[in-house]
């Protein structure tokens, strides 16, 4: 009993106290001076701390991040880093100078090469490769943020902070910090007096600092339907026939790349010819997508709810309220963990890409010499035994009779058998395996479980695998689509001839699908220019993507 009655019940509470008193001096009220910010992070920070550095899809606190690069080794070592995308040089930086020893991730597109060279040459450990969500959840279990450092549009120097359209992980990050004990630094553009909408309140804030300049925004999710091929919108074509109606698909999230960008682009066209417009496609889960404009223009869609922004969308989402999450003031408000559950559980079907896949249907984008990691995939691409609502594309996966057996959420795979390289997609073993093996990770970093996937789309075709009656099956109905691949070398065109009279496997004229009616001029956009024209003018593109 004496000893319970000597514990201190209040270790971190004074630790942020002695920490946060040891920065004052370099801070007026809550404003940190942006000239003291390496400074203030070597009072703050103690060798080993896990520190919660926000690198989103899009919004970096790159300030903070290019700081914390300058951070003297001798006063601050070995750092635990959680970033959930890897995306800035200098976030890399910190373990080349030891300022910063583990990293646990969810994305490393960007630098994904850097990183595999840093854990091969031993100056950086990977905790584990996570899911968006997966890696958050833990901030509030077992990996709860010592400090946590994030970005905000604006701020007030009460520490109220205004996020905008790019919330995206944000809240998220603040709230496992400021509640557990931990010290919450957020850069912002401008700091004011009076913020549009407060997004995150002042007392989970400890210090604000105005940024030497705007945070840095990707335009990760905008794709110019110039760099559409007749190949893409093939693919999408059978996909619209032989997923989005067979299945009546409702709601559903989009990855990102040129096949998804080519459906979009044939709502308006293709598909409204076949008569689908509000059968299909009415509910989203994405990022506010250029390439989905001419669908929502001509009233395809009745919602889209987003994991962040993007750049030039701003004025288009404002003017759509209707269809988009909006504040008062008219920007989108994004939030990635909720986007992310929603696209786990409220939507119908996940389709996306990869760079690999197996005869198994097991798919990675990590593959030798680039340990790219995964983002959100894996929580969208998986059918949760948790869900307990009822639609018509989830039933209609079913295939079990028993009263008691449940739907099955649609997760597609859409990827062209071959990529540029003449590198094939279907391959006999990942190389997620040898890389694992390599880092002498647990489980190989396997993005989409191959038991999850429901349909592969090819240009080949389409391969219905959840009908499968064993796993022999599905593997032939996976080569069956998988073209000249080694995968696709499997291929017994007679056992293919069965498969396809089962409805295992079907081909474009079993779907009613005409290749040589695959061209541009089936796009409802072509160009960029076709887009902002789509939006009224509402829609800026980045300059990169601009050629008019």
């Amino acid at each position: 009993m004496s000893d319970t009655n000597s514990r201190s019940w209040s270790t971190r509470r004074d630790d942020k106290l002695r920490r946060v008193r040891a920065v004052e001096a370099h801070a007026d009220g809550k404003v940190l001076r942006t000239a003291e910010m390496v400074a203030a992070l070597e009072a703050v920070l103690v060798s080993g701390d896990r520190v919660a550095l926000e690198g989103d899809n899009q919004k970096q606190a790159d300030f903070l991040s290019r700081s914390l690069a300058k951070v003297s080794p001798e006063k601050v070592r070995d750092l635990h880093m959680l970033i959930s995308s890897i995306s800035r040089p200098e976030q890399i930086d910190v373990f080349e100078t030891g300022v910063a020893k583990k990293i646990d991730f969810a994305y490393a597109g960007p630098q994904s090469l850097r990183v595999a060279q840093l854990l091969e040459d031993g100056a950086l450990e990977v905790g584990a490769i996570h899911t968006y969500v997966e890696l958050y959840a833990r901030m509030f279990v077992d990996l709860t943020p010592r400090v946590a450092l994030v970005a905000a549009e604006k701020a007030d120097r009460r520490g109220n902070l205004y996020t905008g359209a790019n919330t995206e992980d944000t809240p998220t990050i603040v709230e496992a910090t400021a509640f557990g004990g931990g010290i919450v630094i957020a850069q912002a553009n401008e700091i004011v007096d009076e913020l549009p909408r407060v997004d995150i309140p002042g007392d989970w804030v400890d210090f604000v600092v105005k940024a030497d300049r705007p945070a840095a925004i990707e335009p990760l999710f905008t794709r110019d339907p110039r760099l559409i091929t007749e190949q893409h919108i093939l693919m999408a074509m059978l996909a619209i026939r032989g997923v989005y109606e067979r299945h009546g698909v409702v709601s559903l999230n989009h990855g990102i790349g040129f096949n998804t960008a080519a459906i979009e682009l044939l709502l308006p066209t293709y598909a409204e010819r076949l008569g689908l417009k509000g059968k299909i496609a009415r509910h989203w889960t994405l990022n506010p997508h250029p390439t989905l404009i001419p669908a929502i223009e001509s009233g395809w869609v009745d919602s889209v709810h987003c994991f962040g922004g993007e750049v030039g969308m701003e004025a288009y989402i404002a003017a759509r309220s209707d269809v988009f999450f909006t504040g008062r003031d008219g920007s989108l408000r994004s939030n990635r963990v909720l986007c992310q559950l929603a696209g786990q559980y409220a939507v119908d079907m996940f389709i996306g890409a990869t760079l690999q896949i197996d005869g198994d249907a097991n798919s990675s984008t990590v593959t030798t010499g680039r340990l790219a990691g995964f983002g959100g995939a894996p929580n969208m691409g998986h059918d949760p035994g948790g869900r307990r609502h009822a639609s018509h594309a989830w039933l209609d996966l079913k295939t079990d009779p028993s009263p008691t057996a449940r739907g099955k959420k649609l997760v597609v795979q859409m990827a062209e058998t071959f990529q540029s390289g003449g590198v094939p997609t279907f391959v006999e073993e990942l190389d997620a395996v040898g890389v694992g093996q390599a880092a002498g990770m647990p489980i190989a970093p396997v993005m989409i479980y191959g038991d999850d996937v429901s349909h592969v789309v090819t240009e080949e075709g389409v391969a219905y695998l959840y009908l499968a009656a064993d796993e022999d099956e599905r593997r032939a109905a996976l080569a069956a689509v998988a073209g000249v691949s080694p995968i696709g070398l499997r291929h017994d065109p007679r056992r293919t001839d069965d498969l396809r009279a089962k409805g295992l496997v079907a081909y474009p004229e079993d779907l009613g699908v005409d290749p040589t009616e695959a061209s541009r001029s089936l796009l409802a956009a072509r160009t960029i220019e076709d887009l902002v024209e789509w939006s009224g003018g509402l829609y800026a593109p980045p300059a990169k993507f601009r050629s008019f």
